[in-house]
């Protein structure tokens, strides 16, 4: 064979196959990796995992749920039971080629049907899960909030039908009752969370905010413990109508214990009346004696009677510079403070007797 044929003959070997010398090699692993990367990732977002029908009432999309400190077995073994057609090889290989083997977060969440593997591994590891929330406004009553957590769909009911000592034993508290010490906000929690967690959440909620106001008091201050301080907020939460006069209500009852006034507030009454309560608040009321009618007894009464803001807790510590031990509302949200008897009759005068002479004056 002549010297051409043979190059001819090694230049088409060379074009049939890879010279390793010269990275050939190295390309085909590439390649082939890079296929089965192709492939792996295409079955990881093609196939679906996830039934076709809801499993959610009314709804259009798959339920499950992961409990949390759940590891990747942990997790394919639950989405497993609730009918996510996955095993634990199979989701760990996907959830460590997709990165987000750490990532996955515990929680309720709603699929979509017919999801693939790749979708749903990337929805948990984003946290995509349904909320549920519960908002315990200023000012509410313990009833009130009770009677909304009992109501509460999304939770499980641990503590309906608790005394409210049983509650305060299974949130950690001492207190003569559970009146005030749940702090007003909103609760997020996931689906099927315990009514137990909000308590306990709002509880530790207002003891943090009632440390910090505490700690701000001025010594002359006539409160004497932080819980008197969560008492005398409560019934400024109650009586302001305005913010703006938050601190001169404030002012207003921390006066009248300085000068070992009745504190003469309609809200205790009403609270001492119970959720029996009709709206109207009659002359027989407030000569009925009971520990929370502030007319008849001086001094605080003997728990909260609603839950108060930060800023109601807040006012009690900062009361404002005045010598009001008067004050009566003006009809428009906002109350007029008078330092004498003499003027505030004649405040109520102007804007309660003439309007309705039925309407009681607070405080007198």
């Amino acid at each position: 064979m002549s010297f051409y044929h043979i190059s001819m003959s090694r230049k088409f070997q060379r074009s049939l196959f890879i010279n390793p010398s010269k990275g050939g090699l190295w390309k085909s692993c590439a390649l082939i990796f890079f296929s089965l990367l192709l492939i792996l990732y295409g079955a990881i977002f093609l196939w679906p995992v996830v039934p076709a029908t809801s499993n959610v009432d009314k709804g259009a999309a798959y339920k499950v749920k992961i409990t949390p400190q759940s590891g990747l077995s942990a997790i394919a073994g639950q989405l497993s039971e609730q009918g996510v057609s996955t095993n634990v090889v199979t989701l760990q290989v996907a959830a460590r080629v997709l990165l987000v083997g750490s990532k996955l977060k515990p929680g309720t969440y709603l699929l979509a049907p017919r999801a693939s593997l790749g979708n749903i591994l990337l929805q948990i590891a984003r946290g995509d899960r349904v909320r549920e929330s519960v908002a315990i406004i200023p000012g509410m009553t313990i009833w009130q909030l009770r009677n909304l957590i009992d109501q509460h769909p999304a939770l499980i009911h641990q503590t309906k039908g608790m005394s409210s000592k049983e509650l305060l034993m299974t949130i950690g508290l001492n207190y003569p009752g559970d009146e005030g010490l749940f702090y007003p906000d909103t609760y997020i929690f996931d689906p099927d969370d315990s009514d137990t967690s909000i308590y306990r959440r709002a509880s530790q909620a207002m003891q943090r905010q009632l440390r910090t106001a505490w700690e701000q008091r001025d010594p002359a201050t006539p409160l004497k413990t932080p819980y008197d301080l969560l008492i005398l907020a409560s019934i400024v939460e109650k009586e302001t109508g305005r913010s703006s006069d938050r601190s001169l209500v404030s002012a207003v009852f921390v006066n009248r214990l300085n000068l070992k006034m009745p504190l003469q507030t309609d809200p205790t009454v009403i609270y001492g009346i119970g959720p029996k309560f009709d709206g109207n608040l009659r002359k027989t009321d407030l000569r009925k004696d009971s520990p929370y009618n502030t007319y008849m007894n001086k001094g605080l009464p003997p728990t909260p009677i609603a839950m108060p803001s930060k800023e109601s807790l807040l006012a009690v510590v900062h009361p404002a510079k005045s010598d009001a031990v008067y004050f009566v509302a003006r009809g428009d949200g906002t109350s007029h403070f008078s330092k004498t008897y003499k003027e505030h009759e004649s405040a109520v005068d102007q804007f309660q007797r003439k309007r309705n002479s039925s309407t009681q004056a607070k405080p007198q």
